[in-house]
């Protein structure tokens, strides 16, 4: 897998989970689009990066997620779920990775 597929995996649950939440007034659908995509995208970091990178990307998809929350108060709720959907995404973009084999020399 690749560092975009990962990174539009969690955009996706982040910005996706709030539209779906917002669209059906259904937070429980909500929170099954935030955590499938939550999943997946902790898998494939998994296995590109890590155990260690994927624990951390998937708090920060989890902290983003908490995060938006009180942020929506200040700056209303889409800029807020872009502000952490970004935030999460960068991060994924630049620690998501592959990991380097012992045998890599690049």
């Amino acid at each position: 897998m690749s560092r975009l597929a990962s990174t539009a995996l969690a955009a996706t649950g982040l910005a996706g989970g709030y539209a779906t939440g917002r669209a059906t007034k259904k937070r429980p659908l909500a929170a099954v689009v935030l955590g499938a995509a939550g999943v997946g995208s902790f898998l494939i970091w998994k296995k590109d990066a890590g155990t260690g990178k994927a624990v951390a990307l998937i708090s920060a998809y989890v902290g983003g997620f908490g995060a938006s929350h009180p942020l929506a108060k200040k700056i209303g709720a889409w800029p807020a779920v872009n502000s952490v959907t970004a935030g999460v995404a960068l991060l994924s973009l630049i620690i998501g990775g592959s990991k380097k084999s012992k045998g890599d020399l690049s």
